[in-house]
């Protein structure tokens, strides 16, 4: 009984922990482009260059986390329903 307890407690303190990241920084770095906002190519030298810029995050190099996502919209559903 004490496993199982100790596993319910991690798996509330993981939780808890990951809400307070989505509440305190909603936004994190993009992992396609590492925060970028554009992919780094080499020209013909060898030398680093700037690449188009990221699809994912549109080049701003900040996405918004699943979890703070799950809320906006689980929140947007709520108030469309209560209107």
């Amino acid at each position: 009984m004490t496993l199982i307890l100790l596993a319910i407690a991690c798996l509330l303190i993981v939780t808890l922990g990951y809400a307070s990241v989505c509440a305190a920084s909603p936004f994190g770095t993009c992992r396609k482009c590492n925060g970028f906002g554009f992919a780094t190519t080499t020209d013909r030298k060898g030398r680093p260059k700037r690449g188009k810029d990221c699809r994912r995050c549109k080049g701003r190099g900040k996405r918004i986390r699943a979890g703070r996502w799950l809320y906006n919209r689980a929140a947007r559903i709520h108030r469309d329903g209560t209107r």
